[in-house]
């Protein structure tokens, strides 16, 4: 009897102790939802803003609805619809790692800290930060602006440089764009920095564009890139499949004309070097 009680112990406790069931992949999660989740911004042309007809698009969105979404229905062999939810930098890593959303699209820079915690596609675009001021303003970059009221937003890579290479700077973060600008607006800012190319949106949709002008030589690297769950291997590459082959095709380079060509939303145009630098993301099949 006591023989039967230990083995009835040792039995349970080795139960108990049972690898758990492996958690859902994100494709996994696709097949049973028929839907790609991406968490993006509401305020940052051109990437993702809702316009004046009160449609949610942008470049970033654009290339998930005409790249990634694609490879991702061909991949599982069935169409797949795209939801879209707002996401702002203190809040994107988190949508990602309680499953809310399955990408972030948006302006998201790659960095090595955050690989820490999520995962990242090839770049699909580069920029630099700078910083947006009222036309006049003697701020002209990083190099002159101790005892300043800079905005930046809460969380982005741009507010932690500010502190490490402008600590007399008086940093004040903002929880998005809209907000910062606003601050900037009703003078309780001096400046609002961030990527040059969100800047350069912002003064294109402000109600006076004349007003404003972006400064200052870029003082940080800001490669953009899709950012999904860690280790999530399968999905990574079907979005960076996707990617490659809208940069093989051509199709992304007519995506960012659309976007950034002379006719586009904002004229930015690309360089030699950055096009090049795109190609090569590009592996063999």
């Amino acid at each position: 009897m006591r023989r039967m009680i230990a083995l009835t112990l040792v039995l349970a406790v080795l139960a108990a102790g049972a690898a758990p069931a492996l958690a859902e992949t994100t494709l996994e999660k696709i097949v049973r939802t028929e839907t790609l989740t991406i968490g993006t911004r509401t305020g940052s042309p051109p990437f993702a803003y809702v316009n004046s007809k009160n449609e949610w698009v942008g470049f970033s969105i654009e290339l998930v609805e005409q790249l990634v979404l694609p490879a991702i229905s061909q991949k599982v062999g069935k169409p797949v619809k795209l939801e879209k939810k707002e996401s702002t930098p203190p809040t994107r890593i988190p949508l990602l790692s309680s499953n809310a959303v399955d990408l972030i699209a948006g302006t998201m820079t790659d960095t090595r800290s955050r690989r820490d915690s999520v995962d990242f596609s090839i770049t699909f675009f580069v920029t630099g930060a700078q910083f947006l001021v009222k036309k006049g303003s003697p701020i002209k970059g990083i190099k002159n602006i101790d005892g300043k009221r800079i905005a930046a937003q809460q969380g982005s890579t741009n507010a932690r440089i500010i502190r490490e290479k402008a600590p007399k700077a008086q940093l004040r973060e903002f929880p998005d764009q809209p907000a910062a600008f606003q601050a900037l607006l009703q003078g309780q800012v001096d400046a609002y920095t961030n990527d040059g190319i969100q800047l350069a949106g912002l003064k294109l949709k402000a109600p006076n564009p004349a007003q404003w002008e972006v400064v200052g030589d870029f003082y940080s690297y800001e490669p953009y890139g899709m950012a999904m769950r860690k280790g999530d291997a399968d999905f990574r590459n079907v979005v960076n499949g996707g990617l490659m082959d809208g940069i093989e095709s051509g199709r992304f380079f007519e995506i960012y004309e659309k976007w950034f060509g002379p006719k586009g939303e904002l004229p930015y145009p690309m360089s030699p070097g950055v096009r090049q630098f795109m190609i090569y993301q590009v592996v063999p099949k």
